[in-house]
Order: structure tokens, then C-alpha cells, then sequence
């Protein structure tokens, strides 16, 4: 079964790149050439939000890092290799924290079960969740403080990214970047801006309400 699954995803592999070619010559000699990206995205590993494809980009348009409930850890050394590569070498001018609405890591938190690694790993989302237990439990319904706390944690994100002293510095050298905080629907496909950008080395001190 493992290698017959692996033949079929190379055959498409194989019809797809035939009909990239066929759409637009020379595509994949382009591409091998140049990685230009504006976008530096984090964002979760949840197979249904792959990053260009849900914000219409190409590949070569958005360097991606993703991880589990796209937590920013302040010590996580692959995520702060990615944005000083994204920040120091491809010069991008926008970096986009993204979660989204259904996420597994963020249920996780609110379960009374193990899970293993991920209880480590999603500390940072469960301290959230106590900090905002007030304004949580003022919500309808268990889906909606589910959603509520996706949001909160892409606002931490946010502040935990421009706090990292590869921002701060590419601010104090005066490069124009931009950190922004992105939702996404997995029931209408489209991406909210939850409104916590930050452009300077003034940081977001709350979630907006």
C-alpha cells in the first residue's frame, strides 16, 4: 500500500508539473533562479491551510515556517532561523502570523487527556487560556471561546515576534517591516485580519477586544 500511494502522489506530481509547464513555459527555470518573497508567514501545520495557496501566491512569493497551533516560541532556534533568514537575507517587508478557526492544538489545551509532546509544546496557548479566562467564559458557547482563543493566541504570536531582537534591530536600522496578525476560516476559506500589525518597536501590550 506504501509504495503504490507513493507512485500515485509522483504520477500527479509528474501531470502537474507537465501542465504548470504547458500554462506557462519556462515557470520552473524562473523559479530555480530567484527567491524573492515579500511574505514571511508562520503558521500552523494543519494540512488544510497551506500558506500560498489560501493567500493566491505563488511559490517563491512566501517563505513559510509552520508549526503546531503556529505557537512563537521565544527560544524556538528553527523558528528564529527562519525569520532571521526571512529578515536578514530575503528582505522581506511583511511577516504574517496566521492561525485558524478548528485547530487541533487549540482544543488540545482545554482537554483533560494527555497529549503527549504537544502539552509542552502548547504551554504558551494554556497559560492564554487562563489569563483570559474571564473574558472567555463570557462567550456562547464552547466553539466560540475555541475560536476566541485561536485569536488570542495569533495576537501573542504577534508581540512574541516583534519583541525577538532580530526585529527590534532590522527597526533600529531603520528597515520597513511590518508583523501582522491573520485568522483563518476553514468553513469559508478566507483569512480576517485580527488588527494587532505592528510597524515600529512600540509593542502590542493586549489583545484588541
Amino acid at each position: 500500500m506504501g509504495q503504490r500511494m507513493l507512485s500515485e502522489l509522483l504520477q500527479r506530481n509528474k501531470e502537474w508539473s507537465q501542465r504548470r509547464q504547458a500554462d506557462e513555459p519556462g515557470y520552473f527555470a524562473r523559479l530555480a533562479t530567484r527567491q524573492r518573497p515579500e511574505f514571511f508567514w508562520i503558521g500552523c501545520s494543519d494540512s488544510r491551510v497551506p500558506a500560498n495557496v489560501v493567500a493566491g501566491l505563488d511559490p517563491g512569493e512566501v517563505f513559510v515556517h509552520r508549526n503546531v497551533a503556529n505557537v512563537v516560541h521565544s527560544a524556538d532556534m528553527n523558528l528564529l532561523s527562519s525569520l532571521e533568514f526571512a529578515v536578514e537575507t530575503l528582505a522581506v517587508s511583511e511577516i504574517i502570523v496566521c492561525g485558524h478557526y478548528g485547530c487541533g492544538g487549540v482544543r488540545a489545551v482545554t482537554e483533560d487527556l494527555p497529549h503527549g509532546l504537544s502539552d509542552h509544546w502548547l504551554e504558551p496557548i494554556r497559560r492564554l487560556a487562563r489569563s483570559y479566562a474571564l473574558d472567555l467564559a463570557t462567550l456562547v458557547d464552547h466553539e466560540s471561546r475555541l475560536n476566541r482563543l485561536a485569536e488570542l493566541n495569533v495576537v501573542e504570536g504577534v508581540r512574541r515576534v516583534a519583541e525577538t531582537p532580530i526585529v527590534q534591530k532590522a527597526w533600529t536600522r531603520g528597515i520597513s517591516l511590518s508583523v501582522h496578525g491573520l485568522i483563518y476560516g476553514l468553513k469559508d476559506g478566507l483569512l480576517r485580519d485580527l488588527g494587532c500589525t505592528v510597524s515600529t518597536p512600540t509593542l502590542l501590550t493586549e489583545a484588541p477586544r
